[in-house]
């Protein structure tokens, strides 16, 4: 539970106690911590916490067993916590519980929805996140630290988005699909199938093109570390053999590598297969993000 205190009473007490705006609608169990600002004409439900320097900018609605840590910034319009979109549910009330971290920017228009009883039971999203304007976050999802959402882009439910995960604009994430760390998702890419750790992936359906180089240089990975992850590409989508076959020769190179056991990790626990290569890409990887 974040540390917080019960709203006043005295609606006077209220806007000069906590900085709510006169015209926001606050349910009286809202719990809110220190020098949090709510905006002209939002909507706060009474299972919300708000962590201490939130700051929730105008007609933002939050609803459900939903959860905001320390200084998320809301943008107007944004839609957090709300009935899911399952058609399993006959009718509310549903309990859609929804864990959000610290130092998030939730841009206009985006949408998160919490987890139902058929899934996890919890939509979770971390920490210093980016999600820009009309993003979408499904029921019962995991997005973890530093991921970037570009405008429109859209997790389906039951989705996993890792640390540094940049989708790109108007990007799709197919329901039960997942997203490795540190992988780039191309513009417009529909990604049906898992995206390993590292990857670049773009196209629809999308398709695995090379690992992230930019990305990985972005954060400081060394360029002997980048060639052992891109060797180990080379060894799991661009040689020959099965693909039992090309995991078991990649397996030595995973005993020192940490990243290269990420990478045969995920690739293992993937339950809806893997994105691959196309005729004629290279795992050099593309030269811009």
């Amino acid at each position: 539970m974040v540390a917080g205190v019960r709203l006043p009473t005295s609606e006077r007490d209220l806007q000069q106690h906590m900085g709510v705006h006169p015209t926001a609608v606050v349910a009286e169990t809202t719990v809110i911590g220190e020098d949090v600002e709510i905006g002209p004409y939002c909507v706060i439900g009474p299972e919300v916490v708000l962590g201490a320097g939130c700051k929730l900018q105008s007609h933002v609605i939050i609803d459900g067993d939903t959860h905001l840590g320390e200084n998320n910034v809301v943008y107007p319009h944004a839609v957090i916590g709300s009935m899911p979109q399952d058609k399993k549910i006959d009718a509310p009330p549903l309990r859609s519980t929804l864990r959000i971290g610290d130092n998030n920017q939730i841009r206009e228009f985006c949408t998160i929805h919490g987890g139902t009883e058929f899934g996890s039971g919890i939509t979770k999203v971390g920490s210093h996140n980016m999600l820009l304007v009309g993003c979408h976050v499904g029921h019962d999802s995991s997005v973890g630290d530093h991921v970037v959402f570009t405008n429109g882009s859209m997790a389906a439910g039951h989705t996993v988005i890792q640390d540094h995960a940049i989708l790109g604009a108007m990007v799709g994430v197919h329901q039960f699909a997942r997203v490795g760390c540190h992988v780039m998702v191309g513009a417009g890419a529909m990604v049906s199938k898992d995206s390993p750790p590292y990857a670049l992936v773009q196209g629809d359906r999308a398709r695995l093109v090379g690992i992230n180089i930019i990305g990985l240089k972005r954060h400081k990975f060394e360029n002997a570390q980048i060639a052992r992850i891109k060797k180990a590409f080379r060894e799991l989508f661009w040689s020959d053999g099965t693909f039992e076959e090309r995991l078991a020769r990649a397996e030595p190179m995973a005993v020192e590598d940490e990243c290269v056991r990420r990478i045969l990790e995920f690739t293992r626990e993937s339950k809806r297969g893997l994105v691959m290569p196309t005729e004629g890409d290279s795992v050099e990887g593309s030269t811009t993000e």
